[in-house]
């Protein structure tokens, strides 16, 4: 189940985590560039002119729902009821005002950073307890850690259930959080794997519903920006609506999500009447494939591949051009590196 993995507990901070890419661009020039890709994809329908509406993106500091956030006796109170069968509700811990772990008296927010030094230090075991105490009392890191490690059976036995449980706790208790909060790439994180449940389902317990699933990931993807939930978005989209697909594409290629500018390239190559398109569809695969690595290697490079064979020269040229201006204006260290190498 692919989500956004926002590994915080490695470094306990308060300020928000930015995405990979982000930090070096800046607001007018994304928003240039979300132009010109979604006027690319507008272009091409019949209907040309009418507004990506819905949503929007108010880069730089945090990112806020046009139509309104979603409150919690609307959407979240269904997630965390919906499909759920007795065993699946979500946790109510009680909460302590202390806890002992290791002869030693520790509040909830100690306590989680007792687990983080638990779990990265091999201790399982220990993080297991620790971990469970903070996100009974309020702690969402923990609550967040929990769940992946039950969805991957990291140190414990892999338990669907328990992981949806962790991450239902998480959505009611904080879903309604400000998208610049200290928490909210767990929160997000949570929305993220909690619409993944849904698409997929659990056996005797959640109740398979795409468009559940697809309410909790648009949830995620405007209210906190979460790329990987737009990135998922787009995918739901690229067979039934190109134009949507673009859109969510988009939002996650402008902060840096490999998998979403490859997705974007190959969308705008598809639908591209002109050169200029097409090249601007093979500028993101390009992008992308500069930047991927570890399990996105593959296929990115493979769908690279297969755009650029096709293409004529000029538009091959006309991409390389663009991937440079996008590389050296958010990824400057990659060209460093390229010079370096051919030196």
């Amino acid at each position: 189940m692919a989500k956004l993995k926002p590994d915080c507990l490695a470094s306990l901070g308060t300020s928000k985590r930015k995405p990979s890419g982000y930090e070096d661009g800046t607001k007018r020039q994304e928003m240039r560039e979300a132009r010109t890709t979604l006027k690319a994809v507008e272009d091409e329908r019949p209907d040309a002119g009418l507004r990506l509406g819905g949503y929007r993106e108010d880069f730089g500091s945090g990112w806020v729902p046009m139509l309104g956030r979603i409150g919690k006796r609307g959407l979240l109170g269904a997630i965390v009821s919906l499909g759920l069968c007795g065993a699946a509700a979500a946790f109510d811990g009680q909460s302590n005002s202390d806890v002992t772990i290791g002869g030693e008296s520790l509040s909830p927010s100690a306590a989680l950073r007792a687990g983080a030094r638990q779990y990265y230090s091999g201790d399982k075991e220990g993080a297991l307890s620790s971990l469970q105490y903070a996100a009974e009392n309020g702690q969402p890191m923990a609550a967040w850690k929990l769940g992946e490690m039950y969805a991957k059976g990291d140190g414990v036995q892999e338990d669907d259930l328990k992981a949806f449980q962790y991450y239902s706790q998480i959505v009611r208790e904080h879903g309604d959080d400000s998208p610049s909060a200290p928490d909210a790439p767990f929160v997000s994180s949570a929305f993220v794997a909690l619409g993944s449940y849904y698409l997929d389902g659990i056996e005797g317990a959640v109740t398979k519903s795409e468009l559940s699933a697809r309410q909790i990931i648009t949830h995620a993807a405007s209210y906190f920006g979460d790329a990987d939930a737009q990135y998922q978005l787009g995918r739901m989209y690229q067979d039934n609506n190109h134009r949507m697909a673009v859109r969510w594409y988009n939002l996650a290629a402008l902060k840096g999500h490999v998998g979403a500018q490859a997705r974007l390239g190959e969308t705008l190559y598809t639908i591209g009447t002109s050169e200029k398109k097409k090249a601007r569809g093979l500028m993101w695969l390009t992008v992308a494939r500069e930047q991927a690595d570890g399990a996105d290697a593959a296929w990115i490079n493979a769908m690279h591949e297969q755009y650029f064979a096709v293409s004529p020269e000029p538009v091959r040229e006309k991409a390389r051009s663009l991937a440079d201006g996008w590389l050296q204006q958010n990824r400057p260290d990659m060209l460093t590196a390229q010079q370096l190498k051919t030196q």
